[in-house]
């Protein structure tokens, strides 16, 4: 059995936007930059909690919609003067297919 799951087809995610994915460890947000890569992160801002997936995508960042706090779509650090950092999650981009590592979901709700 896989350990990827399939959550949408890339075109589902618009350019430098995203989708929400709910999941038993919470919200993921599967992030689309202006080239195509997909990223997944938390949805929470550890700040004040804002939403992710309603920030703004620059480049391989996102910007919290709420504070303007910036996370690095690769690592989930804080950038700048901020310090804090979301989980990630291993995605992978597949014959137009984005599929999620189910991994440590599936540890996650077997708990």
């Amino acid at each position: 059995m896989s350990r990827f799951i399939d959550i949408a087809a890339l075109e589902d995610i618009p350019r430098q936007g995203a989708r929400l994915v709910k999941t038993a460890l919470g919200c993921i947000a599967v992030f689309r930059t202006a080239d195509d890569r997909v990223f997944a992160l938390e949805d929470r801002c550890p700040h004040k909690g804002g939403p992710l997936s309603e920030g703004i995508v620059h480049g391989t960042s996102v910007t919290c919609p709420l504070h303007a706090w910036v996370f690095d779509l690769n690592t989930g650090q804080a950038q700048g003067a901020d310090e804090g950092a979301v989980q990630t999650f291993a995605v992978q981009l597949t014959a137009g297919r984005v599929l999620l590592d189910a991994t440590r979901l599936a540890r996650r709700s077997a708990a």
